[in-house]
């Protein structure tokens, strides 16, 4: 058995839906789960419902008509019956959140976002299903509520492994295919729908695969596997064949997007191995991120973050930076929501590079202001390499202003002003 995961931009429009069909022929795998997320943006329009919703509490009217007129169309295209069951399940849903916009008492934000968020996936499923069926590819569809139980916090949602094991076990067939949601799960207490954090969807299948010991989980993207860089940045890439789990972990803890290491960590404990293809050329090999050799082939693989944020502090009075002083700062940057991409510090200065998502640099400068001598440059890149090769370094530094190297085993990150 296998689990697959067909993210947003594969299942955008009536063309990606009969594409996961294609798909589906051309690999002949019988048994599966498939794991879909909500089509193309959808997740970002119904984060803006959320966001109206609280501004404009009476404004569920044009949330509703939101999702008809982006999937309407899709339906249209995709059945040529209009009174095929499938367009009053759209209506079915669409209904059920403008009730629950209607009614919620909620003020709680992360609550009131998993309630109308999750609507993207339970469309997008019931989309993909009806059509397989359709076509010919007989399913099943699953709310993947009655099987992933978690704790209450809302939006970043933590599983209960126990009971979600269970649950998998007495709900999903190893025979045949099981199309379910990503992202989503329920709480324990009162049922209420959560949501799994950053990467759910990739999340979802490899809690699948966990619970039912699957023979692998394939994610299809647009691309044709991991890339050691980002084509977007750098012209010319190489596709990776194989990547260690603790690779992949390496490289996504630097910012690379391969896959999310809270993916990862249920696989690597039962060794399943997680596979990236393009849905596009769906028999195509892709890359392999399992068990064995840390990279194949073996190349340096390079990460970019721009607009970043380098922060030096030193003491007012020539003291030594003692711990005392790094938990102070390191509270504050928890305080103002700074996510640390590297650090350095000597005998009496320290040095942050940050990603200031959140537009809070100035009160967190008032800050440091009041302990420490402070300096920073703002908008500047940060390159991380593994496995650098010197003349590699000395090309992306060449007329740059370096401000900060640091260099450990395996890893060198470059702070630069362009």
């Amino acid at each position: 058995m296998k689990v697959f995961k067909f993210g947003g931009a594969s299942v955008k429009d009536a063309q990606g839906v009969k594409n996961v069909a294609t798909v589906l022929q051309k690999t002949e795998e019988e048994d599966l789960v498939v794991v879909v997320s909500a089509m193309g943006k959808m997740t970002n329009a119904l984060e803006g419902v959320v966001t109206r919703y609280f501004k404009e509490p009476g404004s569920y009217r044009e949330s509703q008509q939101l999702l008809l007129d982006y999937h309407l169309p899709i339906l249209k295209e995709l059945f040529n019956n209009a009174s095929h069951p499938i367009f009053s399940r759209l209506q079915e849903l669409v209904t059920e959140l403008g009730q629950f916009l209607q009614q919620n008492k909620s003020t709680n934000h992360a609550f009131v976002y998993d309630q109308v968020v999750c609507f993207g996936e339970l469309i997008s499923t019931s989309i993909v299903s009806a059509y397989l069926n359709h076509v010919g590819i007989a399913n099943t569809w699953l709310d993947v509520r009655n099987c992933i139980i978690t704790d209450n916090k809302y939006r970043d949602a933590k599983v209960d492994w126990e009971v979600t094991q269970q649950n998998i076990s007495n709900k999903v067939s190893k025979q045949g295919i099981t199309v379910t949601q990503g992202f989503l799960g329920a709480e324990g207490n009162n049922n209420f729908t959560t949501t799994l954090g950053r990467e759910g969807s990739d999340y979802t299948a490899a809690i699948f695969a966990y619970c039912l010991n699957a023979d692998g989980v394939i994610i299809w993207k647009d691309v044709p596997g991991v890339l050691n860089a980002d084509p977007r940045y750098f012209s010319k890439t190489t596709l990776l064949n194989q990547i260690s789990y603790r690779e992949a972990i390496e490289l996504a803890f630097y910012g690379a997007s391969v896959i999310h290491p809270k993916t990862l960590q249920p696989l690597q404990r039962k060794e399943i191995p997680l596979f990236v293809k393009s849905f596009l050329n769906p028999l195509d090999e892709g890359t392999c991120v399992g068990k064995g050799v840390t990279l194949e082939p073996m190349v340096s693989c390079f990460i970019l973050k721009r607009n970043q944020v380098l922060i030096s502090l030193s003491s007012l009075d020539f003291n030594f930076m003692m711990e005392d002083h790094i938990g102070n700062v390191f509270k504050w940057l928890h305080e103002f929501k700074m996510k640390v991409e590297l650090i350095q510090n000597s005998a009496i200065s320290f040095s942050v590079c940050v990603d200031n998502k959140y537009d809070t640099l100035e009160p967190l400068l008032n800050k440091l202001r009041s302990t420490f001598k402070v300096r920073w440059n703002e908008n500047v890149t940060l390159y991380t390499i593994r496995h650098a090769q010197p003349k590699q370094i000395k090309a992306l530094v060449k007329d740059k202003e370096l401000l900060l190297k640091q260099e450990s085993r395996g890893t060198v990150q470059l702070v630069v002003k362009e």
